[in-house]
């Protein structure tokens, strides 16, 4: 669990980073958990992106996948959401 002070951290760094990653209408499936896990592993930080096709709640969204994948929510925002998970290999991230 990460604190107040260390998700604003976290989101300030995710202003400036593109969105890597889309949820579209086949929604949230192993290969799309896949990915996030590998840019989680590469990069710490992944924003998302959710089409509007997909028809799912941001917050919800992101909730869910950043339980499936031992992640932490940074930020929830209009159709993006962020995540964050320290690298097991590739710690660049200092909180």
């Amino acid at each position: 669990m990460i604190t107040g002070k260390q998700r604003a951290h976290l989101r300030s760094l995710a202003n400036g980073i593109p969105a890597i990653l889309q949820i579209g209408k086949g929604g949230i499936n192993d290969n799309f958990l896949k990915q996030v896990d590998d840019a989680l592993e590469a990069r710490e930080l992944v924003k998302v992106t959710i089409l509007e096709t997909a028809f799912l709640d941001t917050k919800a969204t992101c909730g869910q996948v950043a339980e499936l994948l031992g992640a932490e929510p940074v930020q929830a925002i209009g159709s993006k959401f962020v995540l964050y998970r320290e690298s097991k290999d590739n710690k660049t991230i200092e909180i």
